[in-house]
């Protein structure tokens, strides 16, 4: 049997690839381990906690000693890294969280893996070290075509559409140039990951991946945060000009691409994950507000006025944009939902489970998390 940890299962991405492998691979054991922070809610993983082949974990990656031990225990061959602190309003305000999380908890389980793995009379054979990351780490693309595309338009990877707002693309090979605590945290550890394998020869693999939407996202990111405000006509705080173009990818197809890399990914290469799928800030929330509003039984765009333009953010990169052809060229992958149809499934998911949002924005999943694992 393999014996999987995926940790920061209990977020956003990380339930997502749980849920994924738990249903996928009955006869693998699948260990999430969350620290159970303020974006973990294990109510995003409630259909599928009394699985045979699942085991949830509380702990913190820092701690060296409880992962080894957990290592040794669960007889771990393989380990997904999600776990990390993203949020980049939340690293201007306090990077040393973030270096803690993202680059000293990445150290701390790269370390336990390679002592526990050495041990191992087969040592490195059938084990994969899996670290997931983001396009953030290399910065920033020009605006060569600042007008873009008028939306809606189709979302599939035509020459035209691929290029709406720039040439230039993120590439596996293009140098980090990270612009925020956060991604500098995060290509300090995708740097440390890359070491153990020049190193010592740990099989290791790192994914680049572009903003991602859907069900069970945290409701500081933009498109849950909107989607919620628009619900309680409060203020949508948009920075700048709402000019700043994302590569955006549903996540459910990130999870796929997350489950092939890890079972045909070739060792020491690093993936690209986008969606093909550019659109600026101000026009996704456009759409986000008429879908809302329909949905809602409102007029379409009734909402428009709830728009409030807000100071920059300190730092806020332009443009970013994914080129994914290389996991395309090698495994197959391609995104399966065009993004019409993807807001159109989170907006109705996030309307349908209200209740889950409002345990979220009230704080009573994260005292209720605390008393029920306290103890063990």
């Amino acid at each position: 049997m393999k014996s999987i940890i995926i940790t920061g299962g209990a977020g956003f991405i990380g339930s997502h690839v749980v849920r994924l492998f738990v249903n996928k691979y009955p006869e693998y054991r699948i260990i999430n381990v969350d620290k159970l922070t303020y974006a973990g809610n294990l109510a995003n993983l409630k259909d599928i906690e009394d699985k045979p082949n699942y085991r949830f974990v509380k702990a913190d990656i820092c701690d060296f000693d409880t992962m080894y031990a957990l290592m040794q225990e669960e007889h771990v061959t393989g380990i997904i890294h999600l776990a990390a602190e993203s949020h980049v309003d939340r690293s201007i305000k306090d990077p040393f969280t973030f270096a803690r999380t993202n680059v000293m908890g990445t150290l701390s389980l790269l370390q336990a893996a390679k002592l526990y793995w050495e041990a191992q009379p087969e040592k490195y054979e059938g084990k994969r070290f899996y670290h997931i990351s983001t396009d953030e780490v290399y910065g920033a693309l020009e605006m060569t075509h600042p007008e873009g595309i008028t939306p809606p338009f189709s979302t599939q990877a035509s020459s035209e559409h691929h290029e709406a707002y720039g040439k230039d693309f993120f590439v596996e090979t293009t140098k980090y140039n990270p612009h925020s605590p956060y991604s500098a945290s995060k290509a300090s550890s995708d740097h440390f990951v890359r070491a153990f394998h020049d190193t010592y020869g740990m099989p290791t693999i790192v994914t680049n991946c572009s903003n991602n939407y859907g069900p069970y996202q945290f409701p500081e990111k933009l498109i849950p945060l909107f989607i919620n405000n628009i619900r309680h006509r409060k203020p949508l705080p948009v920075y700048g000009k709402g000019e700043n173009v994302r590569d955006w990818l549903y996540v459910e197809d990130h999870a796929r691409a997350i489950d092939l890399i890890y079972h045909q990914g070739t060792i020491a290469e690093t993936y690209n994950i986008g969606g093909f799928n550019e659109w600026k800030n101000i026009d996704i929330i456009k759409v986000v507000i008429n879908t809302v509003d329909r949905l809602l039984g409102r007029e379409e765009g009734e909402d428009m006025n709830l728009i409030t333009y807000v100071t920059d953010r300190a730092g806020h990169d332009m443009r970013y944009a994914i080129d994914s052809r290389k996991l395309q060229a090698e495994l197959g992958w391609e995104p399966s939902l065009q993004f019409e149809e993807g807001i159109e499934k989170t907006v109705r998911w996030y309307l349908d489970n209200q209740e889950w949002m409002d345990n979220i924005t009230s704080g009573e999943y994260e005292k209720y998390y605390d008393d029920m694992y306290k103890n063990r």
